[in-house]
């Protein structure tokens, strides 16, 4: 397979019919896109480029690393379909992302959430038929999720843990696709990619590819403000989904980091309403701090003229019941009241 064409690309070089075996085969390339209208709307000299994650079999990001974390643990011979119990600590896209591909292999998932973080996520999950365990996040954080796996190690035999923030086979996955993705379609002309950390994968693997390409690619980490851990800040509560879980993951490589740009909740937020009303992208909370992270760096002097790549990790739909969408929400319920 060429590299970079992991996916859909790779049905429609065939000769014949182009018709998937299963669904992980369409897990792959996904298009990038120039944010023309919001750096035209800002006055911004560089170039913007996102990587639209949403066109995922799933809709997420997550979906790579599912895959690469399942197939690794397979090639280990670590797992067995029918046999296997699949059980990880999830905010959702990952854990929906296992799901599929659990699904279409043969396995049994078990994802552990905090709870009151995303029914949307939580509804999806249940719906592929997911075991959800919801563990309250304000009884000893990250870590009561992980004392509730270990648990269920104890409790249950043949149980495998999707470690996303340990095991290599997340960055590896970035470094293996996602990574020779950018470069072949940006003809190697990025020049800064950006890109949160959640279980660090993303910024890891694309970053370890790209230097590997040219040294001189500049790297920089998003985080939250309001949970700068990267930073040295204290971690604390914020509501960008998915990145800053409050620690630094073991699987993040800080040393290729060039940088780091933090991003409030409601930048975030305030971005990713920006990104669907001026250039029609219809993304979540971490894309907009993605987004927002841009303009940040594209602002600058030194960078006129240069391609800053990032990342829209996940389609806006899922979002739908957070806060993201609280206003339009409550003016389609008050508007609909009419006809009651």
């Amino acid at each position: 397979m060429q590299e970079g064409r992991k996916g859909v690309p790779s049905l429609l070089s065939s000769q014949g019919e182009c018709i998937a075996s299963n669904i992980t085969q369409l897990i792959g390339w996904t298009p990038l896109i120039e944010l023309k209208n919001i750096a035209k709307k800002d006055g911004i000299a560089a170039r913007l480029v996102g990587k639209i994650e949403p066109y995922q079999p799933l809709s997420s990001v997550k979906d790579r690393s599912a895959l690469r974390l399942i197939e690794d643990a397979e090639e280990r011979g670590l797992i067995s379909p029918g046999i296997t119990t699949l059980a990880g600590v999830t905010s959702g896209n990952l854990g929906i992302g296992v799901a599929f591909v659990a699904a279409q292999k043969g396995y049994k998932f078990i994802a552990v959430m905090p709870a009151k973080l995303s029914i949307d996520k939580q509804i999806l999950l249940r719906y592929l038929g997911v075991e959800v365990i919801l563990v309250d996040p304000a009884l000893n954080g990250f870590k009561g999720l992980l004392d509730r796996v270990e648990q269920l190690k104890k409790d249950m035999e043949n149980v495998f843990v999707i470690d996303q923030f340990t095991n290599p086979a997340n960055p590896d996955a970035h470094f293996r696709w996602t990574g020779p993705e950018i470069w072949k379609d940006t003809a190697g002309k990025v020049d800064i990619f950006v890109a949160a950390s959640g279980s660090g994968g993303t910024v890891t693997g694309v970053g370890r590819y790209l230097k590997m390409k040219n040294p001189s690619i500049k790297l920089i980490c998003v985080e939250p403000a309001e949970s700068a851990v990267i930073s040295g800040g204290e971690p604390a509560f914020h509501n960008i989904q998915g990145i800053g879980p409050g620690f630094i993951p073991e699987i993040l490589d800080r040393s290729q980091i060039d940088e780091i740009v933090t991003v409030t909740t409601q930048e975030a937020m305030g971005m990713a309403r920006r990104l669907a009303r001026e250039e029609g992208l219809l993304v979540g909370i971490s894309s907009g701090a993605n987004a927002a992270a841009i303009l940040k760096v594209a602002a600058r002097e030194e960078n006129k003229g240069k391609m800053i790549v990032t990342m829209f990790s996940s389609g806006g739909e899922r979002y739908l019941n957070s806060e993201l969408f609280a206003q339009v929400k409550e003016e389609c319920i008050n508007i609909n009241k009419a006809f009651c």
